[in-house]
């Protein structure tokens, strides 16, 4: 019971002692500056531009050109009210809103003699404030989890990096030894060549007397870590010795390719014209074949075809209606009413040769096997429903030929291929597939040697890029982010550029390639700078600034332009995530209170 007692005993004088620190401090004034306000003495203005009794204190009069003397009254324009706000946090207002009605502290203690019904919120706003507090430091916790995942995924990746260089460094060093057995392979063949007598001596002093050329490399590069540096440096001497090999190669592929050239000259002569009587042969088979179908159609034997003989021919009823027309018969005559046989020849037959080598398959003798679907040919779709112009607009049933028996006489393309492959003889074919050896070395060494500077080029891009302190960036590197509004899609790929592109039209509007970390001294990683986009009309370049903010996702939040041609990026990260303070649960404390 006693300590019960003396509990009690001891919160009412707590209670004593907040009420009479209440009451010894005037209306509006801080507890950091109630010493100031003693009443048992003159108070001096806090600028020192005056003492006054201490009864002038909230007398709803100006003294003190600060305005320090009135800080429960609106008297002074330039004076400050000080809301205690317990339950939530304190705030300073202008002396100008105390009692004009309008609630400005959420204890309500700015409107002690106005009309206004103010209640006192604090508790309920401090609470919510409380929860939204701890809300956001759960979420930058998480987000600082993610960070240090992201971290660790950073350094494993520049892990794998470094091994890439020591597994390029191994490769090469035992393709050197590859490489120096085809070049003495082909200098064995170089001196085979330059016996022959298939080069003069002009010509391989020509060729032997060119001077080999050397790939030199970027000499412009930023300065990298130490260890990286000595391996690309490594990588870049290796790469020297892969562009001499191919340069050595290229070399000797002209040598060899010369003799083949000369060789292949007289073959190309007959090659050309073996191809010119074919070609010419196939025309007078055309031809007469022509000519063939002319005199078969000429009924009268007059040279002039004319719509009655062509509606002689059951096979040019184009809609299979049981009747040529005159109509169908002048599309096969181009619309006129005769065709002699210099037209017959130039456009008539080209029409005609489809439909008329139908109706010589129609009529095969019955001991000849014909396809199933070249007995009964399938009419024209949609031919009911055409004029003469739609018709005309047909000429390329020429398409659609059926395979010829006439055809079987021509010399099928694989044996053509294949006597041309076997056309040479032993020595000329020698010197073909030396040369084939040769542009077939050249092009594995070529193909070796960009595949290495393509790989150089890239790691040395990656490694020279700056991805925070602790790696925490480069997982967003190889990732683009998009954001969409009303009238554009904005995309952002991390370390490589920004780009805009309008929902209502086609192509990518540049704004931007990676520049470099633009962030405050106390904060280098907030912000990106994307910079060298394209220019705007009648502008300046176009340019990227990307804020960065923590949160649990990465991702794109928000895109304007604040300037002309100038844009800014809001994202959200957890990589810009750092580990959060506690946060107190106490009601009673007001939060972030400043004052003691």
């Amino acid at each position: 019971m006693k300590c019960i007692f003396a509990l009690s005993m001891l919160c009412l004088a707590s209670g004593a002692v907040v009420k009479a620190a209440e009451v010894l401090r005037p209306r509006g004034v801080p507890l950091s500056k109630a010493s100031f306000y003693d009443p048992t003495r003159d108070f001096n203005c806090l600028d020192g531009s005056g003492t006054i009794p201490f009864a002038y204190v909230n007398d709803d009069y100006c003294d003190c050109q600060d305005g320090s003397d009135e800080p429960g009254t609106s008297a002074c324009p330039n004076g400050f009210f000080h809301c205690t706000n317990v339950g939530h946090s304190p705030l300073n207002i202008p002396s100008s809103r105390v009692n004009d009605g309008v609630c400005d502290c959420c204890d309500a203690s700015d409107e002690y003699a106005s009309v206004s019904n103010c209640v006192d919120t604090c508790r309920e706003l401090g609470r919510a404030a409380r929860e939204e507090a701890a809300k956001q430091q759960e979420e930058r916790l998480k987000g600082f989890q993610m960070r240090q995942s992201m971290i660790e995924e950073g350094r494993k990746r520049k892990k794998e990096a470094e091994k890439k260089y020591d597994k390029y460094k191994s490769q090469l060093h035992n393709g050197k030894s590859t490489l120096a057995k085809v070049k003495n392979q082909l200098e064995k063949k170089k001196d085979k060549l330059r016996s022959g007598d298939k080069i003069g001596s002009t010509k391989r002093k020509k060729f032997l007397g060119q001077p080999r050329s050397r790939g030199k490399l970027q000499s412009k590069r930023k300065q990298l870590k130490k260890d990286l540096q000595v391996k690309i440096d490594e990588l870049k001497k290796e790469r020297e010795e892969a562009e001499a090999a191919r340069n050595e190669k290229e070399e000797i592929k002209k040598l060899v390719e010369e003799p083949e050239k000369e060789a292949l000259e007289k073959y190309n002569a007959i090659e050309q014209e073996r191809k010119a009587k074919a070609e010419a042969e196939q025309k007078a088979k055309e031809d007469a074949e022509a000519r063939e179908a002319f005199a078969h159609l000429d009924n009268d034997g007059d040279g002039i075809l004319t719509v009655a003989e062509l509606q002689s021919r059951q096979t040019f009823d184009t809609n299979r209606d049981g009747e040529v027309t005159a109509e169908e018969a002048k599309f096969y005559l181009r619309q006129e009413e005769t065709m002699d046989l210099e037209t017959f020849l130039v456009s008539g037959w080209p029409m005609m040769r489809p439909t008329y080598k139908m109706d010589q398959r129609m009529f095969v003798p019955p001991t000849t096997e014909a396809p199933a679907e070249a007995l009964t040919p399938p009419p024209v779709p949609g031919s009911e429903g055409k004029d003469e112009g739609d018709m005309e607009e047909d000429d390329g049933i020429e398409d659609y030929d059926l395979p010829e028996d006439d055809d079987v006489e021509d010399i099928p393309k694989e044996e053509e291929e294949e006597e041309i492959d076997q056309k040479y003889d032993d020595e000329t074919q020698k010197l073909v597939d030396a040369a084939n050896k040769a542009r077939e070395d050249f092009d594995e060494a070529d193909r070796r040697v960009r595949d290495l500077t393509r790989e150089l080029r890239s790691l040395e891009e990656t490694q020279e890029k700056d991805y925070g302190p602790e790696e925490e960036f480069r997982v967003m590197d190889g990732n683009c982010y998009e954001f969409t509004d009303r009238e554009y899609t904005y995309r952002l790929c991390p370390f490589d550029k920004a780009v805009q592109k309008p929902k209502a039209g086609h192509g990518e509007i540049r704004l931007g390639q990676w520049g470099e970390w633009t962030g405050p001294e106390e904060d280098k990683y907030s912000r990106m700078k994307y910079t060298s986009g394209q220019t705007c009309w009648n502008g300046p370049a176009r340019s990227a600034d990307v804020h960065l903010y923590c949160g649990v996702e990465t991702k794109l939040t928000g895109v304007t332009e604040p300037n002309r041609c100038e844009y800014l990026f809001e994202m959200t990260t957890p990589a810009v995530c750092t580990k959060p303070e506690d946060v107190s649960g106490d009601e009673g404390t007001p939060h972030g209170h400043t004052e003691l």
